[in-house]
């Protein structure tokens, strides 16, 4: 080979050097960006993959309050102990929710859509849900262990 080749190859490969290290100092750059504002991931084994996937059990009441009619009213429903149990709530009107457990949990309502409340329930029972203003019941939710 001439001295020129050699060269040329010489240089191909340190510039191919030199881009494989300046993008991997890249993606490192990007993967701590990325981990301050992601989650971290977390491997798990085969068995415990089921348990993580599995969306958390919850009861969602979705409730709309127009023109002072209420939906749903006097509804039955079933929860477990320390469930999330999250209301929905699109109204026209000012209110306040109450929720008859234990612990009480009071909630206002404001005359617009797209409202959430979340509680739990610590201990087993019948759990009144209800809207003050309006003297509605929303729901009963029998609370299980």
């Amino acid at each position: 080979m001439t001295t020129r080749t050699n060269r040329v190859i010489v240089l191909a490969a340190a510039a191919a050097l030199l881009a494989a290290g300046c993008s991997g100092s890249d993606k490192s750059k990007t993967a701590e960006s990325a981990a301050s504002t992601t989650p971290s991931v977390t491997t798990v084994a085969p068995s415990d993959m089921t348990n993580q996937q599995q969306a958390p059990n919850r009861l969602v009441i979705d409730v709309t309050i127009k023109a002072g009619e209420v939906t749903p009213t006097n509804a039955s429903l079933q929860s477990k102990v320390k469930e999330p149990i999250v209301v929905r709530v699109n109204s026209d009107a000012a209110d306040e929710l109450h929720v008859h457990s234990t612990p009480d949990h009071t909630f206002k309502i404001e005359p617009r859509a797209g409202q959430q409340f979340q509680f739990t329930v610590d201990v087993p029972g019948t759990v009144e849900i209800e809207l003050h203003h309006l003297n509605r019941t929303i729901a009963s939710v029998q609370v299980q262990q």
